[in-house]
């Protein structure tokens, strides 16, 4: 890697093993500490250093979390990092939020499931029976109770 400065120091931008464990592990203060004991540099460099891992792995998580989701037919904004978590209280204002009817984050997050569910089903080619099977099998507990009533009737009656 070209250095325009020969004086610095340079620039080394793996971390050890053991580092990378505690970052992944968020052990970030251990990791800053190890990381500036191991190479004799900063806090402030090791935990620029460290920031710069943290956000690489986040990126390359989120990039891998994309394509499964695009494979799966979900949409970005269900699994996305950097978006912000809505709070209780603006889930129940009358705020509206662009772009999408007001609803909890619950609703959205099953709407979002059902749809991936239904592109894959779709992709699949599976078409969706014209009675559910709940319905056919309480259809046929009906059946069955209304056929013993008659044949109790008959009998006893």
């Amino acid at each position: 890697m070209f250095n325009p400065d020969p004086s610095s120091k340079p620039v080394n931008p793996k971390l050890p093993k053991d580092v990378i464990m505690m970052v992944e592990k968020n052990n970030l203060v251990m990791a800053i500490k190890t990381l500036a004991q191991d190479e004799n540099i900063s806090m402030d460099e090791a935990k620029v250093r460290i920031d710069a891992y943290e956000t690489a792995l986040k990126v390359k998580q989120q990039q891998k979390l994309n394509t499964i989701a695009n494979k799966q037919g979900i949409s970005n904004h269900a699994i996305s990092f950097d978006r912000k978590q809505e709070t209780k209280e603006e889930l129940e204002s009358g705020k509206l939020i662009k772009t999408r009817v007001k609803t909890t984050k619950q609703t959205q997050d099953f709407k979002d499931l059902q749809q991936g569910v239904d592109s894959q089903l779709n992709n699949l080619g599976y078409k969706k029976p014209l009675m559910p099977y709940w319905t056919k099998r309480l259809l046929l507990i009906v059946v069955i109770m209304a056929g013993l009533f008659w044949i109790l009737w008959r009998v006893f009656g």
